[in-house]
């Protein structure tokens, strides 16, 4: 596997039961190279009895990184939350980038106006913006718009698979221009047929596919990703899937990073190479 491009798998994949220790061992053993951590799995593992030491230590010991971090919300609101928690995560784990995403709507002046003073508050770390389709942000044509107007080097684009097809976009909307301000992507599949309008979100987090099981060609995505010439600092696995999950820890580590790997073998064999 790549150590410049790390298959990571994300936090909600592994969900939010379980043990900080077990989550890293599922991980190493499915052969992943980085975990993801939410603001609240790390808080879980505090809760656990566990300083920033023992977490640090616990990765060192199964020769495992966190190598994502999220989730910012709700940053264009008076009432911020969880940012100075994932600036914290960034500098304790070596994490250049922020995964964050907006459910309330704004106008693109307005959310980029939001999104610079954020981008201020960061400093040093990139803040990637993920359109979601049923958020305030939907697709990637607002989120550029946003991180375009905002005008931040540290303001860019976080890609998933899931969110791009339910958000109903081909795959040559991609420009070079804005394909530059992609930091990191997330993969995944889709049944053919998307849950209504109305609770699409609950799609989203429950009923996932792991890459390339689903209709939507996960592979068409990454090769989309790769034209455009992007270098993501991350290739998470984000598959938020009850019944996958079901299976126990182990197995949806091992079933999400096995179908992962054949797809990237298929579009991006470069990222599988020994």
């Amino acid at each position: 596997m790549s150590k410049k491009n790390p298959i990571t798998i994300s936090s909600w994949t592994l969900g939010d039961q379980c043990r900080f220790e077990d989550r890293v061992v599922a991980a190493k053993e499915a052969g992943y190279e980085g975990i993801g951590l939410r603001a609240e799995t790390y808080v879980d593992a505090l809760n656990e009895g566990l300083h920033d030491e023992d977490i640090l230590a616990i990765l060192e010991k199964h020769d495992m990184k966190v190598t994502e971090v999220e989730y910012i919300v709700q940053w264009c609101e008076e009432h911020r939350s969880k940012e100075q928690m994932c600036f914290h995560m960034c500098e304790l784990f070596g994490v250049g980038h922020i995964n964050c995403g907006l459910m309330e709507n704004y106008s693109v002046e307005y959310t980029a106006q939001k999104l610079k003073e954020l981008c201020r508050r960061a400093g040093k770390y990139i803040i990637g913006v993920e359109p979601m389709p049923y958020s305030g942000i939907p697709d990637l044509k607002k989120g550029w718009e946003v991180v375009k107007t905002a005008g931040c080097d540290n303001a860019m684009l976080i890609l998933d698979t899931w969110h791009w097809v339910r958000a109903d976009q081909p795959y040559d909307i991609l420009t070079e221009e804005i394909a530059k301000k992609v930091i990191s992507i997330q993969i995944n599949d889709a049944y053919d047929r998307p849950y209504a309008k109305s609770i699409l979100r609950d799609e989203s987090m429950h009923d996932r596919l792991a890459p390339g099981t689903g209709a939507k060609d996960t592979a068409g995505f990454v090769k989309m990703i790769k034209d455009a010439g992007i270098d993501p600092k991350v290739i998470g696995v984000e598959v938020i899937s009850d019944e996958i999950l079901g299976r126990g820890l182990k197995e949806a580590a091992a079933f999400t990073y096995d179908n992962t790997k054949k797809v990237l073998e298929e579009a991006w064999p470069e990222m599988v190479e020994a």
